[in-house]
């Protein structure tokens, strides 16, 4: 068996035009969507990150501004920075690029943006919201790997999936967003047993770690879909650097049915939800204004 590669950009694509035409809607109305992103320090690590969300941005209709602070800034400068970004109506959404330098812990600048604002779905709210299977503004990657799944022929319902990896901001929320369609959820971390029996059983699998070749084709059961989250940077036998993900790509293309790519699986999916967050956000601020300023009738 040889898996059908799922095609990312294209998913991407297609959510991208739909959020450019209402991006164009929205800015008729004169609330023309507007990102915000922060960095800190040297952006080296974080400059492919803003120049592809700056790219995807444009393509949707989003105007995107970078900014960039002295990696000398403390924590309350940069709440105060983003207090000053939740209260301006012309800025629509705020992104915080990781990494961060070590005095400012990237939870408490996510807790300190406006829920409203939270378009990469990281604060507490957001999160939180999940359990109740709202998914107002759900954290991207998580969300771009169900939708991912969800393109494929398979019934949500009963479908027997294991995540790979439990982080707060993506194996967890997989999970609950995968037990909101209704599908039998298995979560193995650093701590289960014997993952491959596990995995084994499953009819989709979801791996976010952060190790390379930690899935492999023995892992899977045959025709099963690998929605590989994954990003590692590795050398060849050439010692020339290349992006790989958490699975063997090559024995795991052998047994699944569908498998993402890394690069080009889930990563521009995710891109494409920020810029659906973005224009979301937007909308629902429109509404939250009109209903604040609205005249008594």
């Amino acid at each position: 068996m040889t898996a059908t590669i799922i095609d990312g950009k294209a998913i991407a694509a297609r959510m991208r035009d739909e959020t450019r035409a209402e991006a164009q809607a929205l800015t008729d109305a004169g609330w023309a969507p507007r990102l915000i992103s922060i960095s800190v320090g040297d952006v080296a690590a974080a400059e492919l990150y803003v120049r592809n969300q700056q790219k995807s941005a444009e393509a949707a209709g989003v105007a995107f501004e970078a900014r960039n602070y002295a990696e000398t800034i403390s924590l309350e400068q940069l709440q105060g920075v983003i207090a000053g970004l939740n209260a301006d109506p012309r800025v629509n959404g705020i992104i915080i690029q990781r990494p961060l330098p070590a005095h400012i812990p990237v939870k408490a600048l996510q807790k300190a943006v406006h829920p409203l604002k939270d378009v990469e779905g990281m604060h507490p709210s957001s999160i939180g919201n999940i359990v109740y299977n709202d998914l107002t503004l759900g954290p991207c990657t998580a969300v771009a790997a169900v939708e991912i799944l969800k393109t494929l022929p398979l019934k949500m319902e009963g479908l027997d999936v294991c995540v790979i990896g439990h982080s707060e901001i993506v194996g967890k929320p997989i999970a609950f967003l995968m037990m909101g369609l209704g599908a039998t959820v298995t979560v193995c971390h650093h701590m289960t047993r014997q993952v491959a029996v596990h995995s084994r059983a499953a009819d989709a699998v979801f791996v976010a770690v952060g190790k390379p070749g930690l899935v492999n084709g023995a892992m899977l059961k045959p025709g099963a879909a690998l929605i590989d989250i994954g990003i590692n940077r590795v050398n060849d036998s050439e010692g020339r650097g290349k992006t790989v993900g958490d699975a063997d790509f090559d024995s795991c293309a052998q047994v699944a049915g569908w498998i993402t790519p890394v690069p080009g699986g889930v990563g521009p999916v995710t891109v494409a939800i920020l810029m659906k967050n973005a224009v979301l956000a937007t909308r629902m601020q429109l509404e939250h204004y009109r209903a604040a300023f609205a005249a008594a009738v």
